[in-house]
């Protein structure tokens, strides 16, 4: 029984890893069984019908995927450093890093959000407990730094929920402009959020 699951598991991160791939490079609308289980390099769509409860289920694994990846590339560069302001700026750096790094991750995460919403909208609900959950860990943050003098005076709900969106924002930028130097927009927010939550 072990091995069966221990099988069966691999299989579901083989089909998940083609689905990423797939929605990634040839977008959402493309992305059919069929092209998945050719990447996948599975002899027919039905392994992946036998593994996931229809698409929908399988592009809410891929958004959850795509989040837990990024969370740990993100929280092994956060527990490296100490102190709120360099938590903070470690938090800034490592998501626009991520972002910059895993471009196939990053689209297969945007179009999944925005196409996947409409099958009972779980994809969209999973999405919006997880912005609210990464804007809650950024105001306690905030007001920990606050609480030892390391940030000054503001509110921490808005400026958590400014910071959260400016690096959402790169998304947008990248795709009107692929050629946006991420390092640059990183090392300029990380500044302009420096200023702004400066001790008075």
């Amino acid at each position: 029984m072990q091995a069966k699951t221990f099988t069966e598991n691999a299989r579901r991160a083989q089909i998940v890893r083609a689905a990423i791939e797939t929605i990634g490079e040839l977008g959402y609308a493309k992305a059919s069984f069929g092209q998945i289980a050719k990447r996948a390099g599975l002899s027919s769509t039905g392994m992946i019908s036998y593994h996931f409860d229809g698409k929908a289920d399988l592009i809410a694994e891929v958004v959850r995927d795509v989040l837990a990846t990024s969370l740990a590339y993100m929280r092994e560069r956060i527990d490296a450093v100490g102190g709120p302001a360099a938590e903070l700026r470690a938090y800034i750096e490592s998501n626009l890093a991520f972002i910059a790094e895993h471009p196939v991750e990053i689209t297969a995460l945007l179009e999944s959000l925005r196409h996947g919403g409409g099958a009972g909208g779980a994809v969209t609900a999973g999405s919006d407990d997880w912005y609210h959950g990464a804007v809650d860990i950024l105001e306690t943050c905030l007001r920990d730094g606050q609480r030892t003098g390391d940030f000054g005076r503001f509110d921490p709900r808005v400026m958590a929920i400014t910071v959260r969106q400016a690096i959402d924002g790169i998304h947008t930028e990248l795709i009107r402009r692929p050629g946006t130097d991420v390092d640059a927009y990183a090392a300029e927010l990380v500044a302009i959020v420096e200023r702004a939550t400066a001790p008075d």
